[in-house]
């Protein structure tokens, strides 16, 4: 196999594990502070930790293409706000449900997205396959036995969970049609900054921020914001570079795994065999619905 692949498929699988981990981290950090207060933070260290590339690639092309044309600042600035919204969005559903339910359930109904991103696309009129459909069937039932009782409830942390799914797969079609417009670091880090702004001004309204309660959560989040945002986004961009498509696809979605066995070793989380099987169909699910879109684009 061809070096590069090798080492894009490694640096991948770091990200996948970065990611994973950081589901840990949004849970540990809960124990000392409020979800805005962790979000408003991470995502601020997340948008500072990407100025030195930003510099970096001003230094070296201080006129990119893709702000060149005309309107293009106007587009930029006008997207990457809705692009921060929705973010914001997401992550505070999916911070605030993380709460009531464990890192490992909030790992795979989050990775539910990648199922959910086709499908949304039909209201722009992009196909879904047979392989996108049936992605779907098995994520749906295997989020049924994750998180639907025999009651035909589900949990408060997992349905606001599954709610941010929805908005993650709408953030994701906001940045495949903005991101060809613009620069993807100074996307990535504008709507960092937008998602922090909003996240405070939440926090300052509806919660108590307390400095030592802060200091009480600085590791989780460092890691959420150095490592999960800052670190592993540039992993992804380097990596992807030389990737497979496929091989992408199939190693950043074990993130859902990661983030199970990171809540199983620090959290002394436990799965039933019920929640398994419906994580497995999960998985199932979300590896077919890629892989069948990327044999399609193949084709």
């Amino acid at each position: 196999m061809n070096p590069k692949v090798i080492k894009s498929d490694a640096l991948l699988l770091l990200t996948a594990v970065i990611w994973g981990f950081a589901f840990v981290a949004q849970r540990v950090g809960m124990e000392h502070i409020d979800p805005f207060t962790f979000n408003g933070i991470r995502f601020a260290l997340g948008g500072l930790s990407l100025t030195p590339f930003i510099l970096y690639r001003k230094m070296h092309e201080p006129f990119p293409t893709k702000i060149k044309r005309p309107g293009s600042v106007l587009h930029f600035f006008i997207g990457s706000t809705l692009a921060g919204f929705f973010l914001f969005a997401g992550a505070s559903l999916q911070q605030v449900g993380i709460v009531y339910t464990t890192a490992g359930n909030a790992g795979f109904i989050t990775g539910l997205y990648v199922v959910i991103v086709p499908v949304m696309g039909l209201f722009w009129k992009q196909r879904a396959g047979a392989g996108t459909w049936a992605g779907a069937l098995l994520a749906a039932i295997g989020l049924y036995f994750l998180s639907v009782t025999q009651d035909f409830t589900i949990g408060k942390g997992d349905f606001l969970v599954l709610i941010s799914a929805f908005i993650w797969a709408s953030h994701v079609l906001i940045i495949g049609w903005l991101s060809p417009k613009t620069d993807s670091i100074q996307l990535a880090a504008f709507q960092f900054a937008i998602c922090s702004i909003l996240s405070l001004c939440t926090a300052i309204v509806f919660e108590t921020i307390v400095f030592a309660n802060v200091m009480k959560a600085a590791i989780p989040i460092l890691y959420g914001g150095l490592m999960s945002v800052g670190v592993a986004y540039t992993l992804q961009v380097v990596a992807q570079k030389d990737a497979h498509p496929a091989h992408a696809s199939i190693l950043l979605s074990l993130e859902t795994v990661f983030a199970a066995i990171g809540g199983w070793i620090v959290l002394n989380e436990i799965l039933s065999l019920r929640g398994l099987f419906g994580c497995c169909l999960m998985m199932a699910g979300m590896l077919i619905s890629q892989l069948w879109s990327w044999k399609r684009v193949a084709e």
